[in-house]
């Protein structure tokens, strides 16, 4: 029974992970076909929405 319970342990394990790991793959894949003009959209929305923030935390200078 034992011997049961750890290999579905590790069968799981290795599904999870390999799940995780070609998701993130397809995903870099994707952005980089797909995404031509767009694929620095949302990091240029967010600076352009953070103008004139004042800067908060961190040491003082």
């Amino acid at each position: 029974m034992t011997g049961y319970v750890v290999d579905f342990l590790l069968v799981a394990m290795l599904v999870i992970g390999f799940t995780a790991i070609m998701g993130v793959t397809l995903n870099g894949i994707g952005e980089r076909l797909l995404s031509h003009k767009r694929r620095n959209e949302f990091v240029v929305r967010s600076n352009r929405n953070q103008e004139g923030w004042n800067k908060v935390g961190g040491k003082k200078k």
